[in-house]
């Protein structure tokens, strides 16, 4: 069966379509929705998925509308385009740094956000949303800081991995030293953040992320291409008459920006950056930074999860950044396994 077909469009052009791909697309599609739905009718008051998707479409009586529409589906979205940034995020900063390790967990951006809000919470005593900001401006701080130091005659993979560890190491000690200045409230305040939760999330919080995917999904998804390219080495992109450095800054943006606002939204939730786009890769067998599938991944595995911390633990009693890290320490001890069977470690 070939994978790979050329479509030629009305306008004469020859596009490549991966078919495996495609499907995996689909699949993980269908299956964040029917996550999503069912992930609506959890809770204290149990709704069936038939009810959810009627209330959904504007059928369903008062009082299930007001659960899902006003109580549910803000977390719901929530989650879904958290996990869907962390995704396109993780797969970019490893196809730029052409490391498997180099994700926003490794690289310090959550911890630069991390830092930012603690700031807030810990110095300011700030509200919910000065939070929000003060993680974004934290996160978008830290990319600039790992861009400008990784800078030598451009940036490379290698460097760039070594000096966001640095960072990262860095901003880790500021968090706990900002936490030993804290009150008993505030820390504690702190600490759930850190974890990374999507308890009590509103349309607050989805507008921002929405407005954010829908410009940069569809530039990041036009540079896939260059992207692809660039994987084969500056000098052969250069050749092939890709803009390498001003593709990388363009692509590093969108990343760091993805990243901050997930990260604002929802504090820094481990692992679906790092993994997302390893598992996508995995399904497709494509070569390349397969971006959709990491993004479709990406919001997959976050609403999933949240849907196992609310099932399995009970409604808001686990913040889902645990789940998400037990996940992501499960998958990189399998990892390491098979690695080892294949003799490559």
């Amino acid at each position: 069966m070939k994978t790979n077909r050329a479509v030629r469009t009305p306008g004469g052009m020859s596009v490549r379509l991966d078919v495996r791909a495609l499907t995996v697309v689909l699949l993980l599609l269908l299956a964040a929705l029917a996550a999503s739905v069912v992930l609506i009718g959890t809770g204290d008051f149990p709704i069936p998925a038939a009810d959810v998707l009627r209330a959904l479409a504007g059928n369903g009586d008062a009082g299930q509308e007001f659960i899902i529409n006003e109580l549910r589906l803000p977390r719901v979205l929530v989650a879904l385009l958290v996990g869907a940034s962390l995704g396109l995020g993780g797969a970019l900063f490893q196809a730029i740094s052409r490391n498997p390790l180099g994700s926003p967990d490794i690289l310090g951006l959550g911890q630069g956000a991390a830092a930012g809000a603690l700031i807030v919470i810990v110095l300011m005593s700030g509200s919910a949303s000065q939070v929000t900001v003060g993680a974004l401006l934290g996160g978008l701080a830290t990319g600039i800081a790992i861009y400008l130091l990784a800078w030598k005659q451009g940036v490379h993979g290698y460097r760039l991995v070594l000096v966001g560890i640095g960072v990262s190491a860095i901003l880790t000690a500021l968090n706990g030293y900002l936490l030993t200045r804290s009150d008993l409230t505030d820390a504690a305040r702190a600490v759930v953040w850190m974890t990374g939760s999507l308890s009590g999330r509103d349309w607050d919080q989805v507008w921002p992320l929405l407005a954010l995917c829908a410009v940069l999904v569809p530039l990041v998804l036009t540079r896939a291409r260059d992207l692809r390219m660039m994987e084969m080495g500056d000098d052969v992109s250069y050749a092939l008459g890709v803009r390498v450095e001003r593709v990388r800054m363009l692509l590093l943006v969108a990343a760091v920006l993805l990243t901050a606002t997930a990260t604002a939204a929802a504090g820094p939730i481990s692992f679906v950056a790092l993994i997302a786009p390893q598992v996508a890769r995995r399904l497709t067998r494509s070569p390349g930074p397969n971006l959709l599938p990491s993004l479709c991944m990406g919001a997959t595995l976050l609403v999933t999860a949240d849907w196992v911390s609310q099932r399995v633990f009970g409604a808001d009693q686990l913040p889902v950044g645990v789940v998400t890290g037990v996940l992501g320490g499960v998958y990189l001890l399998w990892l390491l396994v098979a690695e080892r069977r294949a003799g490559r470690i």
